[in-house]
């Protein structure tokens, strides 16, 4: 079937791997997208992919790789390495698809607790290190079967976190690579404001980089920590049925992930929020989706 909802963990931080699964399993859906740290917790790759699997769930996607802007030779070869390692763990835990969160500017690494030039504030600079970085990755990735999937984000992000704010700018850095080596991901709390979007998604969709689609809303006001302004479907400002017409036009059919960091839904029980989330993607996501799918071959 197409379009299937998958959980990605992010949702349900309080939750280890195995207690992600088994709550997953229990909601009746087939699909986890975990994060690195709990493959981590877990035991490594290889017991994560036992427990993936013994629930009879695969995983969408793997969260994440990137902070490819490090102006020091050092950290740059450093995030080299955490990527590779990465791309190896995607690949055994049968996830074809790594989501990369670029990175940002030295200037703000030390908001999330790295290190770099305070006064290096070069978007241009980074942005280029990020492109030299993808096209080192892109051979090993392709050895391991796994696609480099780019995740633009939302402009208030572009200083500590992904200088790629746009679907545009991440296919103009796709575009230097095969397909199926170097994708994106469109998730509607960090595109949705984006007044190119329609076009960058049929855009993606005839160069075959669709590898993910994402939801959840954009709430108001923002939160404190900005990192946690994501809501439930249907509690904020972002069109699905649109953005998700828009998705299923370009020719996209596989897994939907709910990725919501948010402190309220972040810390109530798990079965809630998978409930309402299932609750309101089959209102709200779904059948815009199966409405614009292409209709299938004779």
């Amino acid at each position: 079937m197409s379009f299937e909802l998958s959980l990605n963990t992010g949702t349900t931080p309080q939750l280890s791997l195995r207690e992600a699964v088994e709550a997953v399993a229990a909601a009746g859906l087939e699909h986890i997208g975990p994060w690195r740290h709990l493959l981590a917790d877990a035991g490594g790759a290889e017991a994560a992919a036992r427990i993936i699997a013994e629930a009879g769930l695969s995983a969408t996607t793997l969260c994440r790789g990137g902070f490819l802007t490090p102006s020091e030779s050092a950290q740059r070869a450093e995030a080299l390495e955490s990527n590779r390692a990465a791309i190896r763990e995607a690949a055994t835990i049968g996830a074809d698809e790594l989501i990369m969160v670029v990175g940002g500017l030295p200037s703000a690494a030390h908001l999330l607790g790295g290190s770099g030039d305070r006064s290096d504030t070069s978007i241009v600079d980074a942005r280029a290190r990020m492109a030299e970085g993808i096209a080192e990755l892109v051979p090993y990735a392709a050895e391991h079967g796994v696609r480099l999937v780019l995740e633009p984000l939302h402009p208030m992000y572009a200083a500590d976190r992904a200088v790629l704010s746009t679907l545009g700018e991440a296919l103009d850095v796709a575009g230097e690579h095969p397909a199926e080596t170097v994708g994106v991901v469109v998730d509607t709390f960090h595109v949705w404001w984006d007044p190119q979007l329609g076009e960058q998604i049929a855009r993606a969709g005839r160069e075959g980089r669709i590898a993910s689609y994402q939801v959840c809303d954009f709430n108001l006001p923002i939160a404190s920590d900005a990192l946690k302004s994501r809501g439930m479907m249907g509690d904020g400002h972002v069109d699905f049925a649109t953005i998700s017409r828009w998705v299923a036009e370009a020719g996209y059919t596989g897994p939907v992930e709910v990725e919501i960091f948010n402190e309220e839904i972040n810390a109530q029980d798990a079965a809630t929020t998978l409930e309402t989330m299932t609750a309101r993607y089959g209102e709200l996501v779904l059948p815009a989706l199966q409405a614009a799918a292409p209709a299938p071959a004779p």
